[in-house]
């Protein structure tokens, strides 16, 4: 009995409603800082009546505008989806369907949807040995037909070097075998990318839209990989998999180049200051990302519960035992957690 063979379905951050019910405030007086989603979104344009009322059309010239965005070569397939959530739950039976079924390794801690998603499928699903992501070892690799890894891994922030990335490729290239990359928190054309090393054979990239541009609720993502990956993806997802004012929102941001930059800036500088915060509360260091800190903590469950007595949602993961903590997003809103990190930590130290 693995964590992927239970009927529950995996957990997710951002429930406010149910928080909202169990803690009995309103949503509207919450702090939610547990999805790891950019607080501060792209702008939102009107969308022309026009895009509401036609049905998508394809040759909308959104695929070459996300190749671009990406950085992908030319004879990339560059597929969008309704966020990486959809890609995820339909490669288990494009592999099927492409090489039959066989062993999936993947990530743990991590995003729980992807390990899911293949043991549904009817693949048997084995996490990733720890050690294989600290050093050169590769045997394990024998034993799997598909390695599906997080890159920064969600939620500790773990990057593993590129060049690691691309021998474990060649490992699983050599038996027709798939290297999966969900980048939901890697930016566009960063150096942390299989993208970026123009290495697509055996490797399937995925991208989110929702998490870098603050728009989770447009379900917008894209999948880079080789032509006949995406051919087969594409016939699995059917028509119209992305609706047509997802696609145009899709294209009007990947083009706003300006806002993604000054966004990075500004995201790494808040992710530097909240882990500085953390550490300064005496909570010690943390991992993360550009959106998020990751801090495993003995007390986790006790600084989960009374952040949510104040009504601040951060989220808590069990094994092991840890917090994730999205950004704030105004000046209002930091001076709101510091307060609350005083207060929790300032008790514990008077005898928690």
């Amino acid at each position: 009995m693995t964590v992927f063979d239970g009927p529950e379905l995996p957990e997710h951050g951002g429930r406010l409603n149910a928080a909202a019910d169990r803690w009995g405030i309103p949503s509207e007086q919450w702090l939610d800082l547990s999805t790891g989603i950019n607080p501060v979104p792209w702008p939102v344009p009107a969308i022309p009546a026009e895009v509401w009322q036609r049905l998508p059309e394809p040759e909308d010239g959104l695929e070459e505008i996300i190749r671009i965005w990406a950085g992908a070569p030319e004879h990339a397939c560059c597929l969008p989806v309704a966020g990486s959530q959809a890609a995820i739950m339909a490669l288990p039976a494009v592999r099927a369907r492409m090489h039959g079924f066989g062993r999936v390794a993947v990530p743990m801690p991590g995003y729980r949807e992807h390990g899911h998603a293949w043991r549904r499928a009817g693949f048997d699903v084995v996490a990733i040995p720890e050690q294989a992501t600290m050093q050169a070892e590769l045997a394990w690799l024998d034993s799997v037909d598909v390695v599906v890894w997080i890159q920064p891994n969600n939620p500790t922030g773990q990057l593993i070097p590129v060049e690691q990335l691309l021998v474990w490729r060649e490992r699983l290239r050599a038996r027709q075998g798939w290297l999966i990359i969900d980048e939901a928190f890697l930016p566009a054309c960063d150096q942390q990318s299989l993208i970026a090393a123009g290495a697509l054979k055996g490797v399937i990239v995925l991208k989110s839209m929702g998490k870098f541009f603050g728009l989770a609720g447009l379900r917008a993502g894209a999948v880079i990989a080789e032509a006949e990956t995406g051919r087969a993806l594409r016939s699995e997802l059917g028509p119209w998999p992305v609706s047509g004012p997802a696609r145009y929102m899709m294209a009007e941001m990947l083009q706003d180049r300006a806002w993604q930059q000054q966004t990075r800036d500004l995201l790494e500088h808040q992710s530097q200051r909240l882990g500085e915060l953390l550490s300064e509360s005496g909570l010690g260091l943390s991992d993360g990302t550009i959106l998020f800190r990751y801090l495993r903590h003995a007390w986790a469950k006790d600084f989960h519960r009374e952040l949510a007595q104040k009504g601040i949602l951060v989220r808590l993961f069990e094994n092991p035992l840890a917090i994730r903590v999205g950004l704030p997003g105004t000046e209002q809103e930091w001076h709101r957690l510091e307060q609350a990190l005083e207060h929790l930590v300032g008790q514990w130290a008077g005898g928690h």
